[in-house]
């Protein structure tokens, strides 16, 4: 049979992707007969050369009655929206296989533990936490803007999957009233009050320098540390040093927890607080009424 190559427009091409995949199991397509590859590949996903005697698809080309919509479990269009963010190259691979398998074998929908969807919801399990951490970590810098009359809010992040688009949408909403633009190197967000756009990437050197709030944040972060409460394993898995030079607050963990148990020391030399225990005042005694005689 003749291999297939798939051209997608882009590494999160889901319409693309659902537009092949239909035409190719109209077409009997078997996965192992297609290779997915980018129209762009400069975006460093799929590098993958179609063989020579493979014919090229290109999804937006295609009509869309040429084939109509498989039938699909509840779980396998949404596990496909998340998943498809990854970086792994082999993702469209696998997600063609899995919907390939899902036509063929019927009782596949309800094996939970099945290969390739533990695969594919290991992939989307990764983003989900990607995205999670961009929510936690991006940290905004205000500049000036005269052209706007006011001032806009400026982040530098580095995700490790295509999150960008599909995270933005919560800044939009947490900060609805303010004008903000999320910049790195793949993918660039912007938010005007009215409007969220997407840009290319940029460089770290287009994020604005620290301004005079960051140093306010900087003292409360040092105020609120707490090393009593410090565990350096638990805090490195919720903030992995990949993050820590993007963070203002991370200049501040080291000196910080190098003082920990020096402070957590004199706090417990220090022993218990006695309480000033306040008595509540007493009760005005309720006056007699007055009797006339």
């Amino acid at each position: 049979m003749l291999n297939r190559t798939v051209e997608l427009t882009g590494p999160i091409d889901l319409a693309g992707f659902r537009q092949a995949a239909r035409q190719l199991l109209a077409e009997q397509v078997p996965p192992e007969d297609v290779t997915w590859t980018l129209a762009y590949q400069g975006l460093g996903d799929l590098f993958a050369e179609a063989p020579s005697n493979a014919a090229v698809t290109h999804p937006e080309s295609a009509s869309a009655h040429e084939a109509s919509p498989p039938k699909v479990p509840a779980f396998f269009l949404p596990l496909c929206q998340t998943a498809i963010l990854h970086r792994e190259p082999r993702r469209f691979a696998l997600m063609y296989r899995l919907l390939w398998r899902l036509q063929h074998q019927p009782g596949l929908r309800h094996d939970t533990l099945d290969p390739d969807r533990s695969a594919l919801e290991d992939l989307a399990r990764v983003v989900r936490r990607d995205m999670h951490k961009m929510t936690a970590f991006v940290r905004f810098r205000t500049v000036a803007d005269e052209h706007a009359g006011g001032p806009l809010h400026i982040a530098w992040f580095e995700p490790d999957h295509h999150i960008v688009e599909a995270t933005a949408p919560f800044f939009q909403r947490r900060f609805t009233n303010m004008r903000w633009a999320i910049l790195t190197p793949e993918r660039c967000a912007q938010w005007d009050g009215a409007h969220l756009t997407f840009q290319p990437g940029a460089h770290r050197d287009d994020a604005p320098p620290v301004d005079a709030g960051e140093q306010l944040w900087l003292t409360y972060y040092e105020h609120i540390f707490n090393p009593a409460r410090l565990k350096v394993k638990m805090m490195e898995r919720e903030m992995p040093r990949r993050y820590w030079h993007n963070l203002p607050e991370a200049a501040l963990i080291a000196p910080l927890v190098a003082a920990a148990h020096q402070r957590s020391g004199t706090m417990i030399e220090q022993g218990p607080q006695d309480m000033i225990k306040r008595r509540p005042a007493a009760p005005h005694p309720a006056r007699a009424p007055s009797t006339k005689s």
